[in-house]
C-alpha cells in the first residue's frame, strides 16, 4: 500500500482532486473532515474550544460556528495557536486510525489531504506529496467569488498559510488547477498513470 500526502492552498481545488481520485479506486483521508469529527458537541475538544473562545462561536442548534470561529482565529495569531493546541493532537490520532483502516484494505493508494501539510511538518509522513497549484491571485479571486470574504479576509488568510509557490519549490508532484477542470482531469490522469498505475 503507498500512502501519499495531499496538499494545497486555500481555494487552490483540493476537494476537486481528491475526488478524482477516489474515482480512481483511491482511499482519500479527509484531515478537515476529521478536524470538523473531533469539534462536534461532546467530543473532549468542543468543551476546550467552548471555553476558550465562549458561547459566541457557538450555534443555536450547540454545533460550533466554523465561520465565526474562522474569523476569530485568522485575525489572531495567539488564537490560531490556541486553537491548534486544542485539536491537532485529536486530529492527528483519528487520522492514524484511518489510515490503519485503509491499509487493511486493497486500494492501490491512500491519499491523506492535509492543507497544512507543510506547516505542520509532516511530509516525512508520506512517500511523496502531491500539491495542487493555484496562482495566489486565483485563490483570492476564488475565494470572493466562493466565500463572499473581502478582498481583506481572503488575503488573511492566504497570510496564515505558507506561500502557494514555496509549497510548490516543496512539493514532490504538482497538478496545476489554476485553469480549465479538464486539464486538471488530463494532469490527475497522467500522475496516476505513471505513479499509481492501477
Amino acid at each position: 500500500m503507498r500512502l501519499i500526502g495531499l496538499t494545497g492552498g486555500i481555494a487552490t481545488g483540493k476537494s476537486t482532486v481528491a475526488r478524482m481520485l477516489t474515482d480512481r479506486g483511491a482511499t482519500v483521508v479527509d484531515a478537515d473532515e476529521l478536524a470538523r469529527r473531533v469539534v462536534e458537541p461532546g467530543q473532549p475538544a468542543y468543551t476546550a474550544v467552548v471555553e476558550r473562545f465562549g458561547s459566541e462561536v457557538v450555534n443555536a442548534d450547540g454545533t460550533l460556528d466554523r465561520g465565526r470561529l474562522g474569523a476569530v482565529v485568522f485575525a489572531d495569531p495567539d488564537a490560531r495557536r490556541d486553537l491548534e493546541r486544542i485539536t491537532h493532537a485529536r486530529i492527528g490520532e483519528l487520522m492514524q486510525r484511518r489510515i490503519a483502516d485503509a491499509f487493511a484494505h486493497d486500494a492501490p493508494v491512500t491519499v491523506v489531504d492535509i492543507p497544512l501539510l507543510f506547516e505542520a511538518t509532516r511530509e516525512d509522513m508520506f512517500e511523496g506529496v502531491l500539491l495542487i497549484y493555484a496562482p495566489r491571485a486565483e485563490q483570492l479571486r476564488r475565494m470572493i467569488l466562493r466565500d463572499g470574504f473581502s478582498e481583506s479576509e481572503a488575503t488573511a488568510r492566504l497570510d496564515a498559510q505558507l506561500p502557494i509557490e514555496s509549497k510548490r519549490n516543496l512539493a514532490t508532484w504538482v497538478i496545476d488547477n489554476g485553469g480549465d477542470l479538464r486539464d486538471t482531469e488530463r494532469q490527475v490522469a497522467a500522475w496516476w498513470g505513471e505513479e499509481i498505475g492501477a
